[in-house]
């Protein structure tokens, strides 16, 4: 019987394959969001800060930012659960990831719901992926501030997956 991977050498995996797809946006590191990773789920933050503001006078995030939060949210956790078979596979291309080189999904279309302003403070936000095909993915994210049952803003998507070898 094949004795278990060690966990670090698990976790050093998941999160090399993520830091990859989260680089390969730069425009994530300039938002200020982050990825949490809990076994396959992640949690996007979006760390509040000045530039974030589009209404000074309510003062409230600017739409344009909560847009974005929510479709790199998507993007992101697409991305991580179509690899997630080949991260907990093993099959991963190790060389691959290290390089760089992970196609991510591309946006067909993405509509936004804004529920309430959002408010001047740290957002976060997960990625639900409703069907994902070879050729073609349907993503919910949902976004909220200080309580997950009070969404500031949600959003539905449609992304055309990358070509993969094999």
């Amino acid at each position: 019987m094949k004795r278990p991977e060690p966990v670090i050498q698990v976790k050093r995996r998941r999160d090399l394959a993520l830091s990859v797809i989260v680089n390969q946006v730069p425009y994530i590191e300039f938002l200020g969001v982050s990825f949490d990773r809990h076994g396959d789920q992640l949690t996007a933050t979006m760390a509040f800060h000045d530039d974030l503001i589009g209404n000074p006078a309510l003062p409230a995030l600017h739409g344009g930012a909560t847009a974005a939060f929510l479709e790199v949210t998507a993007i992101i956790g697409l991305a991580w659960t179509s690899l997630w078979g080949e991260i907990e596979g093993e099959s991963l291309d190790i060389e691959a990831v290290q390089t760089g080189v992970l196609a991510l999904p591309k946006t067909i279309d993405f509509t936004v719901d804004y529920l309430r302003p959002g408010l001047p403070r740290d957002a976060y936000a997960r990625a639900r992926v409703n069907r994902s095909g070879r050729r073609y993915a349907s993503v919910h994210v949902e976004a909220w501030q200080d309580n997950r049952d009070r969404l500031f803003a949600e959003a539905s998507g449609h992304f055309l997956m990358p070509q993969r070898d094999g």
